[in-house]
C-alpha cells in the first residue's frame, strides 16, 4: 500500500460525498480508495465534511459542493484507487 499524498480540502470546496456499492466491480477503486486513503483524508481535513454513501447497485460517484450551493458530480465507474484520489485532488483544487 502506498502512502497517502496530503490533501487540503475546504478553500473552495465546502462538502465531498462519495456514493458507491458495496459490492459491484465498478465500485472496486473507491472501495480501495476509502481503505488506503480516507483515513489521512480525515486527519489532514479533520473538521472537513467526507460523507460515504453506500447503496446496492449505485454508480459510483463524487460529487463536490462549493460556495453558493453550486455542485459537481464525476462518475468514477472503473477508477483505481489512484484515479479517485486524482479526482478528489482536482475537485479540491477547482474554483467554485
Amino acid at each position: 500500500m502506498a502512502a497517502s499524498k496530503a490533501i487540503k480540502l475546504g478553500q473552495h470546496l465546502k462538502e465531498l460525498r462519495i456514493h458507491l456499492c458495496q459490492k459491484s466491480t465498478g465500485s472496486k477503486g473507491v472501495r480501495d480508495f476509502l481503505e488506503q486513503h480516507y483515513v489521512s483524508l480525515k486527519q489532514n481535513n479533520p473538521k472537513f465534511p467526507v460523507l460515504v454513501r453506500e447503496c446496492s447497485g449505485v454508480q459510483p460517484m463524487i460529487w463536490a459542493r462549493y460556495d453558493r450551493g453550486r455542485e459537481v458530480s464525476v462518475p468514477v465507474a472503473e477508477k483505481s484507487s489512484e484515479q479517485v484520489l486524482s479526482t478528489i485532488e482536482m475537485l479540491a483544487q477547482k474554483s467554485a
